[in-house]
């Protein structure tokens, strides 16, 4: 067989397409159901981190070593697969979501961190001067200018979270890549998995793109 024939098999590809698409919205709704949950989730530990008392302070800065030093993989395993001998059993679903929110919350604690201590003190100081509470100076003074540096590390993550997705495969999770595998061992054809590499990205090369345009504006606009 030829070269095409073997890996871009048209015929192959065409009857893999429902699959392959298939596979492409479980995994953007895995993906954004993550970001939902892993972003919000991170402002919540960095808040936890910079301004509880000392034991809450200690237990998110290991939350954040923890699931930063732990492959994404390994987070999935011990959900899935760990979880249940100690009687909690969760579906594919429910263990993909909830490794990919707990790895993106403490990324983007430290992200959302970095972005809170960019502010100068003299704002929070300003504002107890005017006799505002704490949470409103966070709401209504930091966080918007905050927001706005952490935007393109945040988008960078995301991205990465996207792309990990194909690792929900081994927990049977029908994404993306688990459909690409399934249809190459039924039709003996390794053209579902290259039908599968051009939807990732065609997905995600805008993405990147935009990470980049995003931190090009960042820059210019500290300047």
């Amino acid at each position: 067989m030829s070269l095409l024939d073997t890996f871009f098999n048209a015929d192959v590809l065409w009857s893999a397409l429902p699959a392959l698409l298939r596979g492409f919205v479980n995994t953007l709704l895995l993906g954004l159901m993550s970001i939902a949950i892993g972003v919000p989730s991170g402002l919540l530990v960095s808040i936890v981190r910079l301004y509880a008392p000392k034991p809450f302070r200690y237990l998110a800065i290991a939350y954040i070593d923890i699931f930063r030093a732990m492959p994404m993989l390994v987070v999935l395993i011990l959900i899935y697969y760990a979880l249940p001998f100690l009687g909690i059993r969760l579906s594919s679903w429910a263990s993909a979501v909830m490794a990919f929110s707990i790895v993106l919350a403490a990324y983007s604690a430290e992200v959302f961190r970095s972005g809170i201590e960019s502010i100068p003190k003299g704002q929070f100081e300003a504002a107890q001067a005017l006799g505002l509470p704490f949470l409103l100076t966070l709401r209504k003074v930091v966080l918007p200018q905050a927001v706005r540096v952490v935007i393109p590390p945040t988008t960078s993550n995301c991205v990465s979270m996207f792309k990990d997705t194909s690792l929900a495969s081994t927990v049977a999770l029908p994404e993306l890549l688990k459909e690409a595998n399934d249809a190459q061992a039924l039709y003996a054809n390794p053209s579902p998995l290259i039908g599968a590499a051009v939807v990732y990205l065609l997905f995600l090369w805008p993405m990147v793109r935009l990470v980049g345009y995003l931190e090009k504006r960042s820059k210019t606009a500290t300047h």
